[in-house]
């Protein structure tokens, strides 16, 4: 299992969540006041680590959500081709290929670290901002 349950106001912006089974980072979260026959509901917009596409979502503050648990690694650039890289595990010495695009080819240089996360048996390369 590589995620966790926790009610929907224990979540912030800024925080990971899985949305239809695909993990993403929240960007909105904003809180109706409760109505007469309710209780308040929280309006999530998310955006997904993999293919960032946005994604929406409406709930109950008490309802539980999925948050990923997501693994922070290094890995050593091995090699590149136009399409994809191929990486080394810096503990585990697993080697693995990704599929990049053209700015991320930019910033890989073979020999170097860079950081990945691995998110629900996918990983993907994290570029520092």
């Amino acid at each position: 299992m590589s995620w966790r349950d926790v009610e929907v106001r224990e979540l912030r912006v800024g925080k990971y969540i899985m949305i239809d089974d695909i993990p993403c980072k929240i960007v909105e979260y904003t809180t109706s006041k409760p109505g007469k026959h309710g209780e308040a509901k929280v309006r999530l917009v998310a955006i997904g680590v993999f293919d960032n596409q946005k994604k929406s979502v409406i709930y109950p503050v008490k309802h539980k959500v999925k948050v990923p648990i997501i693994e922070k690694k290094n890995a050593q650039v091995l090699s590149l081709t136009d399409k994809e890289v191929q990486l080394m595990d810096s503990e585990t010495f697993e080697t693995f290929v990704l599929p990049i695009n053209e700015e991320e080819k930019e910033k890989l240089v073979p020999g170097k670290e860079v950081p990945y996360w691995e998110v629900m048996g996918r990983r993907r390369i994290v570029f520092q901002n």
